[in-house]
């Protein structure tokens, strides 16, 4: 038997709690051992504006846009993403997302896997002002 594991999104867990919309790490779920892989469900009004931002010590990320349309802040720049459209960004580089869209959005982040993301990421409060 080859050596796979499968895993279907209503099985990871949701970190958001309570928070509008999804995020869900795929990534332990399935066992990943080399690529970190994340969806984000995403209703209006949702995201980082009018809160903090994140940057991370050694990950670069990568989101594409599956459907809908976010902004997006990086350093001080805010540029539009829509569906089928990608970004990489490096590290170090502060950022943010935002649905201002009626429709939900929904993305997926691939970076690489580490053991502890947290420890690797550095909150940035009042990243983006309204």
């Amino acid at each position: 038997m080859a050596d796979y594991q499968i895993v279907s999104l209503a099985e990871v867990d949701d970190w958001l709690g309570d928070y509008p919309g999804e995020m869900r790490g795929i990534t332990y779920a399935i066992g990943a051992e080399q690529v970190a892989l994340t969806y984000r469900r995403m209703p209006q009004h949702t995201g980082s504006k009018g809160s903090y931002g994140h940057r991370h010590k050694t990950q670069e990320e990568l989101i594409f846009v599956i459907s809908g349309k976010l902004q997006c802040k990086f350093g001080d720049e805010i540029v539009e993403l829509g569906r089928h459209q990608a970004v990489r960004i490096p590290p170090e580089t502060v950022r943010g997302v935002w649905n201002d869209e009626p429709e939900d959005a929904e993305i997926v982040i691939v970076s690489k896997r580490i053991d502890d993301p947290s420890g690797d990421a550095e909150t940035i409060d009042g990243f983006w002002s309204e």
